[in-house]
């Protein structure tokens, strides 16, 4: 028996294979594209994600003999964006994605309205579910009366893998219409977007069965047994299952296109005013907080661009031995902020440039501001009593030692670094259809990886990094105030 993690991210889907005690058997991924018709918008064509994913699978089917013995599937996806369907199941226009800005009047709107925050246990981002709905109710009138169903980008392959409206509570816990503590659609939440609760999908847990994979499908793969699709999870949830992170003092960072510091949580306690996400964990009865902060990996992404080198090579050039913060400070708002600015307009920047300054110093200064950003959001974490006495670090960013050192030394805490193999949302997909399909214990299969390696802070330079996230801090209303 095999079962199959699907991760569908902003720029490209994983497929993993598995088998029935979580061993990767074999897997493959596929890019596309993310569009940005207009300054601070990004969309993307679900059509590709159906592509990609059926691609994958035929190569999968090709080289992996044990894909026929499919028995379950979990899917993750990259949350918050906005699939809008008709009445027949047809795409209605292009999803709006995550780090979509443009609904950012009708955010702040909602944000103010009575009993928002109170029970959907965040503060209303522009980057959410129900503003974009928001927007199109206001800028695309004619697709907002035709909208008979609002999909997150995993719930829609949920739909196209089932045939059914079905979406997991981690997930659905970003869109603002979820009262997140009872883990249920709420009437109000809906109300106040002009929103129905006919337009929503059906409600289950991550572990739990959403369906079964269509016939025709099945055929068309190759499968002649009934395989069992499980709610799956939004991509952090997912991540934090396949980390075995689900209780209360497990975490992670993540250095993604996004920021992550995520911590999971035995209860339900929201600060809404900390600009913290208070989400479903993928399995029953559990919470996770996290503060996010929107470029990451894509600030050092954007240098590479600019100066024509490979982010590897950047990172090379600085060496694998910390060095104390330079002058230069970059501010990582590149496309606004979340924690804990809750600000989509702000932009980044560099203070203390000079007629002396290197590439060099350029690089460093951008992995600084990522790693104080993400400062910001392990002070807003323990400002809710989050527990996090050390983490473990993934995402393609991880992959720099200098960098992990530098975000050890900076929020004072151990870096966890797992060793080879799969560890992160197509693993937790995969486990969550394992449970859904076999109904095996969940402790049996949310385990932690083996540690490679753990960093500690470098105490010669922990005070400095110290003042310097300080004049961090300073720089926001500075910069702020000029723009």
């Amino acid at each position: 028996m095999t079962y199959l993690g699907i991760d569908l991210g902003t720029s490209g889907l994983r497929v993993l294979l598995v088998d029935a005690d979580g061993g990767p058997i074999c897997a493959t991924e596929r890019q596309y594209d993310v569009s940005h018709p207009h300054p601070g918008w990004s969309e993307q064509d679900p059509a590709d994600w159906i592509a990609t994913l059926e691609d994958a699978i035929s190569e999968m089917r090709e080289t992996c003999p044990a894909f026929a013995g499919l028995r379950g599937i979990g899917v993750a996806g990259h949350m918050h964006g906005a699939t809008l369907l008709d009445a027949r199941g047809i795409v209605l226009r292009p999803c709006i994605l995550w780090n979509d800005q443009r609904s950012y009047a009708e955010a702040a709107e909602l944000d103010q309205t009575n009993g928002v925050r109170e029970l959907s246990g965040n503060i209303v981002f522009p980057g959410f579910t129900a503003p974009k709905l928001a927007w199109v109710r206001k800028n695309e009138p004619e697709i907002f009366k035709k909208t008979a169903k609002v999909l997150l980008p995993a719930a829609y392959l949920n739909y196209y893998l089932t045939g059914d409206y079905v979406a997991d509570m981690s997930d659905s816990a970003g869109t603002s219409w979820l009262d997140v503590g009872q883990r249920a659609w709420s009437d109000h939440l809906l109300d106040v977007s002009h929103m129905r609760r006919d337009q929503m999908p059906r409600l289950v847990e991550g572990a739990e069965a959403a369906g079964e994979l269509r016939r025709e499908l099945a055929g068309k793969w190759g499968i002649s047994n009934s395989v069992t699709v499980a709610g799956g999870a939004g991509d952090n949830a997912a991540a934090a299952c396949g980390i075995g992170a689900l209780d209360e003092g497990q975490g992670f960072v993540s250095l993604g296109t996004s920021g992550v510091l995520l911590a999971a949580r035995d209860g339900y306690r929201p600060a809404p005013e900390t600009a913290v996400h208070t989400f479903c964990h993928a399995m029953p009865g559990r919470w996770y907080q996290m503060g996010v902060m929107l470029s990451a990996t894509d600030s050092l992404n954007w240098l590479s661009r600019i100066v024509g080198q490979s982010p590897a090579e950047l990172t090379a050039a600085l060496g694998d031995t910390l060095q104390p913060p330079g002058a230069l400070r970059f501010l990582p708002y590149l496309s606004g902020e979340r924690t804990p600015h809750n600000d989509a307009d702000i932009r980044g920047g560099f203070t203390g440039l000079s007629a002396a300054t290197t590439r060099e110093d350029l690089t460093r200064a951008v992995l600084e501001g990522v790693a104080f950003g993400l400062r910001d959001s392990f002070e807003a974490l323990a400002a809710t009593d989050a527990r996090m006495d050390k983490i473990i670090a993934i995402g393609g960013g991880s992959a720099s030692r200098y960098w992990l050192q530098l975000i050890a030394t900076v929020l004072d805490i151990p870096l966890q670094l797992p060793g080879s193999g799969e560890f992160g949302a197509a693993l937790g997909a995969a486990r969550l259809g394992i449970i859904a399909s076999s109904g095996t214990a969940p402790e049996n299969v949310m385990t932690s990886p083996d540690i490679q390696e753990e960093l500690h802070p470098v105490r010669e330079h922990a005070a400095a990094f110290k003042e310097a996230y300080q004049s961090f801090r300073a720089a926001y209303p500075v910069i702020k105030a000029i723009q």
